[in-house]
């Protein structure tokens, strides 16, 4: 999907499992190998993407984003439910460039809105979505996707 110095973000895979496992683990989200490659080729056939940045071993960020249609909005919201970088490969723009391929998905699945979940007590998440465009409406940040005019 896309390359940048040395890193490169595409859509995970099941042979990607094993890699993803280290990287929730790292993150304090301990999931068996076996168990993320079902989960991962389940969200292939969905209505989503996931979406990992690679850079010269396993993973080193991790985005997994749906999108739905709903009767308050014209086009589909797209929602990042899972959105993680490895604590050693933090402060060097993964995120920022997982968030870009993850609004890149959604607009090209015709969604009008991005959302971000966050959980309580996730201020790092929450500040980082404030600062990447994000606007706290509660439960959820938003951002459009496409200007309004």
């Amino acid at each position: 999907m896309a390359s940048r110095y040395g890193l490169e973000i595409r859509a995970a895979t099941g042979g990607d499992a094993a890699g993803i496992a280290d990287l929730l683990r790292a993150c304090g989200y301990p999931v068996a190998p076996e168990a993320l490659a079902e989960r991962i080729e389940a969200l292939r056939h969905g209505p989503g993407a996931t979406l990992v940045a690679v850079e010269w071993g396993p993973p080193s960020g991790l985005v997994v984003l749906h999108w739905y249609p709903s009767l308050a909005a014209n086009l589909p919201t797209a929602q990042v439910t899972t959105l993680l970088v490895a604590p050693d490969a933090r402060r060097r723009g993964i995120g920022r460039l997982l968030l870009k391929a993850a609004a890149q998905a959604a607009r090209s699945a015709g969604c009008g809105d991005l959302q971000l979940i966050t959980g309580p007590g996730q201020t790092d998440l929450q500040a980082f979505g404030a600062a990447t465009g994000f606007v706290d409406q509660g439960a959820v940040s938003v951002r459009p996707l496409r200007k309004k005019g």
